[in-house]
């Protein structure tokens, strides 16, 4: 079978890749979430190497992926051989793949040994700053001065569970694209979410670290109650997908699993204890449609390839952000006859944030997809987003609709203005919520003149006066562009003081049709400055 076609994403990778060492970077790190085929990418790169490659890599699906990948790219013409257990590569083989836990330093001096390696590629490098991790690749020799090979790294996160950076060992990332950016391009499934709302206490566990301690979460959440709640959630939700539910300990992953097959949803386990010959027993059975629902612990979430599954329960909380994207990536390959992936967020109490669809996204945790698509979900919340810079929503649970029916009852004429500008000016300065200050007078009889101060950046001279349209001066503080404006009116006489006055008579008058003309239909004002305001906001947001 010959090496599959690149797509474009995968090319320019590998070019990136190309180009940086031709910089001189020598270690580096291409991150791509599950499913965008990143064993297809090194085995290009190893494909070009002149000199010997090693593929390193921790899990048994990782090695046997690696293996069948580089074989096919390499279209047999050079020898793949892998070193992991009683299994010796030979020393002529083109490219080396060995487990990590096989290169210890008892054995890592006789496979190295007559090795010409200019291309070390690392899968799942977000384990590399690790110390065991560390010490094969200083036996290489990767970190000297001299070494004139190259460490490529491949993750779908760059984040880790310990908080510790991958700048510890990779100088720079030379490619990046998100889960998002592939699923809009049509390289993997689209995402549909639930957000179900338990009733486990998060609140105890301990802040400290990058994610939950796994005792303490196991003992949160591994209870009978919520277990049933998860249950039943697949059975109705999920129905005939094949799903992959992430447990925090093997005993939860039991109980879910005895819990699913209560209600009569075929259900099994996997786990790392189990036997090799086990764990491949029970893949087998999920494959083939004798088990609907694989709970596993930290056995799927890197390695694991079965375009098939298209819904992932969430029974594990996490904060990690990299986790949470790892075990949703689960479900992200397409496959003939599926359409999308279902990730169902078991979301507990807790005043910690924790990961949910909606933050991969780019949306409040809150937030409840209700089952709709997590990219046209995203794209609704960014528009509410421009339209209603101001809206501010309380905690709890959300859908789009209800933030839209919210919105669309809001009113920017309720907005307070801020303290420090209505301490230092007796105008009728109104608020424009996070964007700055509006404020109307009179420059001539019966002709208005429209001022806003708006916040350009987050530096310097960041507060911008517009009079009529005309961008006029800059000011570091908010107060200073205040007072500057009352001075330049202050400037044009008693009466242009008077109009821009809270008590100014025209402001009471019916407002006039031209401005009226400018506004939604929604919106209704009763006065000519209420009317103003609202044209300033219109257009405002509307930009």
């Amino acid at each position: 079978m010959s090496a599959p076609e690149l797509r474009a994403y995968q090319r320019e990778a590998i070019d990136a890749a190309i180009a940086a060492r031709r910089s001189g970077v020598r270690r580096m790190v291409v991150c791509l979430p599950t499913g965008a085929g990143k064993t297809v990418i090194f085995s290009h790169l190893a494909r070009l190497a002149k000199k010997q490659v090693l593929v390193l890599a921790h899990r048994e699906e990782l090695l046997a992926q690696a293996v069948d990948k580089l074989s096919r790219a390499l279209e047999g013409t050079r020898v793949v051989g892998l070193e992991r257990g009683t299994s010796r590569a030979p020393v002529d083989a083109k490219v080396l793949v060995a487990s990590l836990r096989s290169l210890h330093p008892d054995r890592i001096g006789h496979v190295l040994g007559g090795r010409d390696l200019g291309l070390i590629i690392y899968d799942e490098c977000h384990h590399a700053p690790a110390e065991d991790n560390l010490r094969v690749l200083r036996t290489i020799g990767a970190f000297e001065p001299d070494w004139p090979g190259t460490l490529i790294g491949f993750t779908a996160t760059t984040s880790r569970g310990d908080g510790q950076g991958l700048d510890t060992v990779f100088e720079r990332i030379v490619y990046s694209r998100t889960l998002p950016d592939l699923i809009d391009a049509g390289f993997l499934a689209p995402l549909k979410g639930y957000r179900i709302a338990t009733a486990a206490d998060l609140t105890r566990l301990s802040p400290a670290g990058a994610d939950f301690a796994d005792a303490e979460l196991a003992e949160a959440v591994d209870i009978q109650e919520r277990n049933a709640l998860v249950a039943r959630s697949i059975q109705e939700l999920a129905r005939d997908r094949r799903t992959i539910a992430f447990c925090v300990t093997v005993n939860h992953a039991r109980n879910l699993a005895r819990a699913l097959n209560h209600i009569g949803v075929p259900a099994g386990i996997v786990h790392g204890e189990m036997t090799a010959a086990d764990r491949a027993r029970a893949l087998a059975e999920f494959r083939d449609g004798r088990i609907h629902v694989l709970a596993n612990v930290a056995v799927l979430t890197e390695g694991f390839d079965d375009p098939g599954v298209s819904c992932v329960a969430m029974a594990r909380p996490t904060r990690s952000e990299g986790l949470y994207a790892q075990c949703v990536g689960r479900g992200t390959r397409l496959a003939e006859g599926k359409r999308d992936c279902l990730i169902l967020d078991f979301v507990d109490v807790s005043e910690l944030s924790l990961c949910t669809l909606p933050t991969l996204f780019g949306c409040p945790r809150d937030l409840d997809f209700a089952g709709e698509d997590a990219r046209e979900g995203a794209r609704q919340w960014q528009q509410i987003q421009l339209d209603y810079p101001a809206l501010e929503l309380e905690a709890g649970a959300l859908t789009l609709r209800e933030i839209q029916d919210r919105a669309a009852a809001f009113d920017p004429l309720t907005l307070e203005l801020d303290r420090d500008v209505r301490a230092i000016s007796p105008n009728a300065w109104f608020s424009l919520g996070r964007h700055g200050v509006g404020l109307h007078y009179a420059r001539a009889t019966n002709v208005i003149s429209s001022v806003t101060v708006l916040t350009r950046g987050a530096r310097g001279k960041r507060w911008e006066v517009v009079i009529d349209g005309r961008a006029v001066e800059r000011f570091s503080t908010l107060e200073d562009a205040v007072q500057a404006v009352d001075h330049e009116i202050e400037s044009r006489g008693r009466a242009a003081q008077a109009s821009a006055r809270h008590d100014a008579r025209w402001r009471y008058a019916p407002p006039p049709p031209e401005v009226v003309a400018r506004l939604r239909e929604k919106q209704r004002a009763s006065t000519h400055a209420e009317a103003l305001r609202l044209a300033v906001w219109e257009a405002l947001t509307r930009r």
